[in-house]
């Protein structure tokens, strides 16, 4: 009975809906990051492997400030600068392991278009986060607004937003929850619900600027994920080859994680089905908890794959930050 309860309880907690933990607005300040190694296995420190990756290391982490946690998005950069975003429009920059050298850890709010000042501190569920390294602008995908938004360098302020019709067609509940750019400068765009009749996830491919309204209409495609997970991240490794992080919550295990792959094809057609390769498995003893973001990043050659946890500001759940040498 216990184990239901959670699983019920984990089960409300996913929902992007308002509730008591959720931290109201504050300014942008200083932030403190404690961080704390943890090995990959519980029962077995010598465990270095899971899947086709190598555990590179694993942290708690934790903060005494308010807003911090909630992390649902993250990106990497080679020197192990962490741009973490919460699922309350909370951006969070600190270093993995820190160095002299690391930019000042940091905790800021994101900007807000004037007209959009009306809307309720809770409404901004970013649930997606995605970078063109050649420009510094970021895009965030929101999941109960159903919108995109693109914002200038720096996250200086709020430069264009979107909503699509696709996008409204799906569950304010499980809307955008996975958004890539490639590096050919198209997106790509998962739904967390909005799952067709045969079980897959709607897919959203866009040839340009999601939240420009000069870009042509999406094509659909259809993401099939591994048997009994949804959705919760995803991010290019290139032009053609994908990682989708997704997540599971049973009675037995409570949550567990898959990184799966998938392969875009050539010229891509209405409804062609990415099927996902699972590449590992998160589920215990192994570390396991809600984990929302992917992301990658790269290190003499070496792709590294990191995977944050949310733990919706719950006491009785992690921020966790594992990084993984990838092998493929």
């Amino acid at each position: 009975m216990r184990r239901i309860l959670i699983v019920l309880l984990l089960a409300i907690l996913l929902l992007p809906a308002p509730h008591k933990n959720k931290p109201e607005l504050f300014g942008p300040g200083p932030l403190l990051v404690r961080i704390r190694p943890l090995p990959l296995s519980s029962i077995d420190a010598s465990i270095r492997t899971v899947g086709a990756l190598d555990y590179m290391g694993g942290w708690q982490l934790s903060s005494p400030h308010r807003g911090f946690g909630g992390i649902s998005s993250l990106l990497v950069d080679s020197a192990g600068q962490v741009l973490a975003l919460s699922d309350s429009g909370t951006l969070m920059g600190f270093a993995i392991p820190p160095r002299p050298e690391s930019r000042h850890p940091f905790i800021a709010p994101l900007p807000v278009m004037g007209k959009d000042k009306h809307q309720p501190w809770w409404a901004w569920d970013s649930e997606a986060l995605t970078r063109d390294p050649a420009t510094n602008r970021y895009w965030v995908g929101f999941e109960m607004l159903q919108r995109i938004c693109r914002y200038a360098p720096g996250f200086a302020r709020a430069e264009a937003c979107r909503t699509w019709p696709q996008i409204e067609a799906w569950l304010e509940t499980g809307s955008i929850e996975s958004m890539t750019r490639l590096p050919d400068g198209r997106f790509l765009v998962i739904a967390e619900m909005g799952m067709t009749a045969d079980g897959s996830h709607d897919t959203l491919l866009f040839s340009g600027d999601p939240a420009d309204s000069a870009t042509p209409a999406p094509i659909h495609l259809r993401y099939v994920p591994p048997r009994g997970y949804r959705p919760t991240d995803v991010v290019a490794i290139d032009d053609r080859r994908l990682l989708v992080l997704n997540r599971r919550v049973t009675l037995q295990d409570l949550f567990t994680a898959t990184l799966a792959i998938i392969d875009l094809p050539a010229a891509p057609r209405p409804n062609h089905q990415l099927k996902a390769r699972t590449l590992a498995r998160l589920a215990p003893p192994l570390l396991a908890d809600n984990y929302e973001g992917v992301a990658i990043s790269q290190e003499q050659g070496q792709t590294m794959v990191w995977i944050v946890s949310d733990d919706n500001h719950e006491f009785f759940q992690r921020t966790l930050l594992l990084k993984f040498a990838l092998r493929l």
